[in-house]
């Protein structure tokens, strides 16, 4: 008789956290699917972007918005707030890529993704002008809004970055 109320006692035990594990997977919000959904969606957009760069293709900067904010923390150089695709692209990007003989190359190291935001840790390199590698390893943070990214952060090392800024002039 005791082994049958232990066994009834396992099988209450049992349907009891069967009902809890039940019961929180109805009650979860759909915001939940949802964002996870937005989270998918937002990764698959950051990987083709830099596939398409990688690729020599495209790139990440396709997906900005007109109107997206741009702000490169720290203390290099090009450290600040870029208000709009147009002032980023013109200020840093266009610039950037004058002073390269070839594409700079990127390799993501990570990916994480947090409701409308990912983050994107990478490498990149490529040969500059003046035959010297430039490397750098980048933190990315892009918020999205539909299939636009409306806000980055970004970091890196300003020291390789100031150093190959200042060394290597941007051709015309």
């Amino acid at each position: 008789m005791l082994i049958f109320k232990r066994r009834l006692g396992n099988v209450k035990n049992s349907f009891v956290g069967f009902c809890v594990v039940l019961a929180w997977v109805l009650l979860v919000p759909t915001t939940w699917a949802e964002e996870n959904g937005v989270e998918a969606q937002n990764k698959a957009m950051v990987v083709a972007g830099f596939d398409a760069w990688k690729n020599g293709t495209g790139s990440p900067y396709e997906q900005l918005a007109d109107n997206a904010t741009w702000t490169i923390e720290g203390h290099s150089l090009a450290s600040r707030t870029y208000n709009g695709r147009e002032d980023f692209m013109a200020n840093v990007i266009r610039p950037f890529n004058a002073r390269m003989s070839g594409r700079l190359i990127p390799t993501i190291r990570n990916i994480y993704t947090d409701g409308d935001t990912v983050i994107v840790h990478f490498d990149a390199a490529g040969m500059a002008k003046d035959n010297k590698p430039y490397r750098n390893t980048y933190a990315w943070f892009l918020t999205y809004k539909g299939n636009k990214i409306v806000n980055a952060t970004a970091f890196y090392d300003s020291i390789a970055f100031n150093d190959f800024w200042q060394r290597v002039q941007p051709a015309s």
